[in-house]
């Protein structure tokens, strides 16, 4: 079999080396298209381009395989946890005892912010969304500390300390920032929590009461936090890694990650499930009439949290979380009309021909979206707990590209379209 492409152009036969995956996926290497032949690719939206080799994520969309470092999504669910996830991903390889002690120590060390800062979230209106809170104050958490101010692209030395910090810090800035946004005091970490229970500590605590965090629910936040660590090429690692290229330090970088996140076509979509079940609620419809009705391709009607872009058969994290949403639901018993809605339309989708012939399964966006409104976290928190989940990958390809010994500053090409040469026209002359 060739290991190389063969492309005609201009009546000239140009050759193309091909890359092959450790599993095996293949790639043909056009890196050198332009200079060798005056031609560049147009992919829109990159939907078809490898923007770089990582060594962090593998999907299969077609057969449904999300796997972490080479460890399937599957083990590491039943097995692992958050923090010890993201110590795999962001290092390679799972800790030992002594390497997970001193990575969860450093996180314990600097999961308090700066005291001034206090007075940048109270220059913030209060109603401000919590992902603008979140990206803002991420960037200003930089200013805190002088080497990061003062960053050597590709130096390891304190990379390790402030690897801590961000993602010890992601979470005190971001229930700080729904604090904020409810006009609610600050909560301050406490030292003797671990890490999701203190964020469901800083995030709904009083001063005068604390918030009874039961078991199952920081269990089940926690899992969100793995199922979301990593997700491969998505928009908003590819922003992180665009941004990284052109040697921003690391905290400017994870920040721009989340306003690619922000998006609601990328991490809005738990919302948009629980925006859609509102709207069915509303209508005094228990799902049955929106079932048919998004059978219907112009009822305008469209299933929230179903199917995915990447996975043609299932998503591998859905089925993990179905699990964890099933035993969250029955143990705290909650009674909420929205998830009798929820759990409606997900046995119409697993049982209706139509939605099966198409592979409309429910998604973790699904799932995900209806732990949070069961366990009293509030929609407009959605995407930050995203954000929280999905900082140990971008900061794991962050890595990949500070280590790339190549590594060049991120600059995509353009097909030009607007006018040829033009003239200015002087203001007086306009029509």
């Amino acid at each position: 079999m060739s290991n190389e492409a063969k492309l005609e152009l201009d009546g000239k036969t140009f050759t193309l080396p091909t890359i092959t995956g450790s599993e095996q996926e293949r790639a043909v290497d056009v890196s050198s298209l332009r200079a060798n032949t005056g031609y560049i690719t147009l992919d829109d939206g990159y939907g078809n381009t490898g923007s770089c080799v990582s060594k962090v994520t593998f999907i299969d969309g077609d057969k449904g395989i999300l796997r972490y470092r080479g460890i399937p999504i599957e083990e590491l669910a039943e097995k692992s946890n958050f923090i010890e996830t993201a110590y795999l991903l962001i290092y390679g390889s799972l800790p030992t005892r002594p390497q997970l002690k001193t990575f969860s120590d450093l996180l314990a060390e600097h999961q308090f912010l700066h005291e001034d800062m206090k007075y940048h979230f109270q220059g913030f209106p209060t109603g401000s969304h919590p992902m603008a809170i979140l990206s803002s104050m991420i960037n200003a958490a930089s200013c805190f500390d002088e080497g990061l101010m003062h960053w050597q692209f590709g130096k390891m030395k304190q990379f390790d300390i402030y690897v801590a910090k961000l993602i010890s810090q992601v979470r005190t800035i971001a229930a700080y920032s729904y604090r904020k946004s409810q006009g609610l005091p600050l909560i301050y970490p406490k030292q003797s929590y671990k890490y999701t229970p203190n964020f469901l500590h800083m995030l709904f605590s009083m001063p005068y009461e604390e918030f009874d965090i039961k078991p199952e629910v920081a269990k089940a936040l926690d899992l969100i936090f793995l199922l979301h660590a990593d997700h491969e090429q998505n928009c908003s690692t590819s922003t992180v890694r665009m941004v990284a290229s052109s040697q921003a330090n690391l905290f400017a970088s994870c920040a721009a990650g989340v306003c690619a996140l922000w998006g609601p076509l990328h991490g809005g979509a738990n919302q948009a499930v629980l925006e859609m079940l509102a709207d069915i609620h509303s209508s005094g419809d228990d799902g049955s009439k929106f079932i048919t009705a998004a059978k219907d391709k112009n009822s305008g009607k469209k299933l929230m949290g179903f199917g995915h872009r990447v996975y043609k058969n299932h998503d591998p994290r859905a089925t993990i979380i179905k699990k964890s949403c099933d035993e969250v639901l029955s143990r705290l018993n909650i009674s909420d009309p929205l998830l009798d809605i929820a759990k409606k339309l997900e046995e119409a989708a697993l049982k209706d021909s139509y939605f099966v012939e198409r592979k409309l399964y429910p998604n973790v966006d699904f799932y995900s979206g209806i732990i949070m409104r069961a366990i009293g976290i509030p929609v407009e928190m959605f995407t930050v707990i995203f954000a929280i989940g999905r900082m140990p990958g971008w900061i794991a390809n962050y890595k990949e590209i500070m280590e790339e010994p190549k590594s060049r500053i991120y600059r995509p090409r353009q097909i030009y379209t607007g006018k040829t040469i033009n003239s200015y026209v002087p203001l007086d002359q306009r029509k």
